[in-house]
């Protein structure tokens, strides 16, 4: 069940409340790390909310890391491409997305990747690592993923985009370097950066929604919107709901 976001009446955009195109809805889904039933729920709940309350469109937004950390990477990017081919949706990168595909042409990556949760992806495609491994090993562990990568999976990772902008909203994965404009991000922030965004109270003409720091609950600034609640690890999968110039969201931990 949907419920109103706390403090999403003080957001101003030009001194107005931000909104989006008339007869539009966005559904922004926060960091999914391999948990695929979370996932599995909160897209049932999202279909729920549409039936209770019919829209003329609606897009899915999803701000990346969809792998790591969580048991079921290979399984929710199967989920993932198989709700876009059903439904109208953004689908945006994360860094652990950007870390695992280089991998694939960079071997001296591969440490740092397993480091980050990239241990529990490579479980799920069925490649298991040495714990410390020497070179070979770690050319052993490229090899295996490069051919357990199913093609379809390879295209999605290639298609993921970097940000999304409609309305007043800047849909991306960590968030932006402020005094910079949105169309000259470079993708390094874009995917990464944390303390210069979290911390500024830089007017960036639109509304930030982003995830890649976890928080207990959603975080709304003047400036931004963090929808990561932790999902791997609470089993709280969280939807920010934008229709018109109104926010709601939906959790999996509500009913």
């Amino acid at each position: 069940m949907r419920s109103f976001v706390p403090g999403a009446g003080k957001l101003k955009v030009g001194g107005k409340p931000p909104s989006l195109p008339e007869g539009l809805r966005i559904y922004a889904i926060g960091d999914i790390h391999g948990r695929v039933d979370l996932l599995e729920k909160l897209l049932g709940q999202i279909e729920a909310d549409i039936a209770q309350f019919p829209t003329l469109r609606s897009v899915r937004v999803f701000l990346g890391d969809y792998i790591d950390r969580g048991g079921w990477s290979r399984e929710t990017i199967d989920r993932l491409i198989k709700h876009g081919a059903e439904h109208e949706s953004i689908f945006l990168k994360g860094n652990h997305e950007l870390i695992a595909v280089a991998c694939l042409s960079d071997r001296a990556k591969i440490d740092q990747w397993l480091r980050l949760g990239g241990r529990e992806t490579l479980a799920s495609y069925g490649v298991a690592p040495k714990l410390f491994p020497n070179r070979k090993q770690t050319e052993e562990t490229q090899l295996a993923f490069h051919n357990a990568l199913p093609q379809a999976h390879f295209r999605f990772f290639g298609s993921l985009r970097n940000s999304f902008s409609c309305g007043d909203y800047f849909f991306v994965h960590a968030g932006a370097r402020p005094r910079t404009d949105l169309s000259l991000q470079s993708e390094s922030d874009l995917l990464w950066i944390r303390n210069e965004f979290l911390s500024s109270a830089h007017d960036f003409g639109k509304i930030i929604v982003h995830g890649h720091t976890p928080t207990a609950e959603i975080e709304v600034r003047p400036n931004r919107i963090n929808i990561d609640t932790g999902a791997f690890a609470t089993g709280r999968l969280t939807c920010l709901v934008i229709e018109g110039d109104k926010l709601f969201m939906i959790d999996t931990l509500s009913e």
